[in-house]
């Protein structure tokens, strides 16, 4: 399921998620400057290794940071972003910036450790920002627990609905759970399940800032905010 975007109305300016996404975007450049033949050879230099982690932890522990804006291909790129645009926003309206920004950057650190002790040995690099992405929709799930969220469901292009958040969140969670569990190659499942937890964790720590409602175009806020 495919979201396209949500019911709640923004207040203020979104620096943080704009900023990450115009970051995440350059990087993404910078990898294709090095041409298609070395593109795999960013992974290994700024990917995060298991292996290499915890063979050599302080050596290795940029590759935690660096390793949430590099992206295996254009299509990973974009999912990853088009979910922090629909879902960053809101979070941050209610965070702020700093306290956004501290969340998305944490998860992804918690997504790396847990995906890996899942696989300490693991040569393959992970790479890309689902597991700080992963971070901003647990905390979205506790901040708009009333919200809803217009979903596509392919291939039925034309088929829309508005899912409530927590169903929507819920079905997402418990994908990566199975995916994880029955060891489905690719991805890094308990990455995004790592980063999900802490951002869920960590918004229940941090004072939200502004009220928020729903944007009356689409729903009535008395009912679902």
């Amino acid at each position: 399921m495919f979201p396209l975007r949500d019911t709640i109305t923004y207040h203020g300016a979104k620096f943080a998620t704009f900023g990450l996404l115009i970051l995440t975007g350059l990087a993404y450049l910078y990898q294709l400057s090095f041409g298609l033949e070395s593109f795999s050879n960013i992974f290994y230099s700024y990917g995060f290794i298991p292996d290499a982690f915890f063979r050599n932890p302080v050596g290795e522990f940029y590759t935690i940071i660096t390793s949430m804006f590099i992206h295996g291909s254009f299509a990973h790129l974009l999912s990853n972003l088009w979910f922090l645009w629909v879902f960053g926003p809101a979070v941050e309206g209610r965070l702020g910036f700093l306290r956004f920004l501290l969340l998305y950057l944490l998860s992804g650190v918690a997504a790396a450790f847990l995906q890996g002790f899942s696989l300490p040995d693991s040569l393959t690099p992970m790479v890309g920002a689902s597991g700080a992405v992963s971070g901003v929709l647990g905390a979205y799930l506790v901040l708009f627990p009333r919200a809803r969220v217009l979903t596509v469901i392919p291939p039925l292009i034309f088929f829309f609905f508005w899912l409530p958040a927590p169903i929507y969140l819920g079905y997402w969670i418990i994908i990566q759970f199975s995916q994880a569990f029955f060891d489905v190659p690719g991805v890094a499942w308990w990455a995004h399940i790592g980063g999900f937890a802490l951002g869920l964790a960590l918004v229940l720590l941090m004072r939200p800032k502004r009220n928020y409602r729903a944007d009356p175009f689409w729903e009535c806020w008395r009912d679902y905010c």
